[in-house]
């Protein structure tokens, strides 16, 4: 069985999947971490796509072991992916916490180019996924460019954020729009439009943003699924591949197997197009 031991890291083998925790993706003086996810073996001369998982909660909770992640974390290893799930900065009392967590998520792809070769993944094939405050931050990652002025700065600044694919679970696209004063921002809308400005997905649309699976649940109480079908027409209208799924009857945050309808296949066969199967690099 292949064993990879990285900064810190606290390898856990499970029945079929092999889990590295706590491991520092972001400076030494941080207190969030990684779990890694990887299949039992990693194919001898091959390198294995990546994804970056991105927890909900608000912007001010959940954590990257929480159980969704952990099942989705294992899915995708299961599936021959490596999979990153990151805790990143939370808001709580006053600290501004934008744009510090969306740097965090960019870092955490950098931290996967700049360890390929021992992860045993092509950097050239990394996608992200995110739930609600998760998915709004995986959209942001994948949508933003270095011009944007949202890239982290620091030593790997050479080094590319961007992503082949993203998958958005019921995120924000418009923050502005969303129903309740969002935690990450100090300032409310009408104090600060430009700042929901550029903190909203819709914001950074392009014709050459990369491809998007969108789901959302028609029985959402929390984000409202307009926000789902704007970013949805949004692409449509730039001319981006993208698929927009509404889940009949599902609530907020369900994982890949909600009661309404399994997910897995259509997650799983939208990565497998835009990460599995394009050319690799070794």
């Amino acid at each position: 069985m292949l064993c990879l031991l990285l900064a810190a890291g606290r390898v856990v083998t499970a029945a079929d999947v092999r889990v590295e925790r706590d491991v520092a993706y972001l400076p030494a003086d941080r207190t969030e971490h990684a779990d890694l996810y990887f299949p039992l073996e990693l194919p001898a001369g091959k390198r294995l796509p990546a994804v970056v998982i991105i927890h909900g909660g608000g912007w001010n909770d959940g954590k990257r072991d929480a159980r969704r992640e952990i099942s989705t974390g294992s899915t995708l290893a299961r599936n021959s992916y490596v999979a990153m799930s990151i805790d990143y900065k939370l808001a709580w009392g006053k600290y501004v916490v934008w744009p510090t967590n969306l740097w965090d998520c960019k870092t955490a792809v950098r931290w996967l180019r700049k360890n390929a070769d021992r992860l045993g993944i092509d950097p050239s094939r990394i996608g992200v996924l995110g739930e609600s405050a998760g998915g709004h931050l995986a959209a942001m990652v994948a949508l933003t460019a270095p011009a944007d002025g949202l890239d982290p700065a620091g030593p790997d600044g050479d080094i590319s954020c961007a992503v082949s694919c993203c998958v958005d679970m019921y995120g924000i696209a418009d923050v502005a729009a969303f129903e309740q004063h969002p935690s990450m921002l100090p300032k409310t809308a009408a104090e600060a439009p430009e700042l929901y400005q550029v903190a909203s997905p819709l914001t950074y649309v392009r014709s050459n943003s990369p491809p998007f699976l969108i789901l959302h649940g028609t029985a959402d109480k929390l984000v409202s699924i307009e926000q789902s079908k704007r970013l949805a027409a949004a692409l449509e209208k730039a001319g981006v591949e993208h698929e927009f799924i509404a889940v009949p009857d599902a609530p907020h945050s369900f994982d890949l197997q909600p009661v309404q309808r399994d997910l897995r296949p259509v997650v799983l066969g939208f990565l497998d197009k835009h990460l599995k199967n394009l050319p690799t690099n070794k």
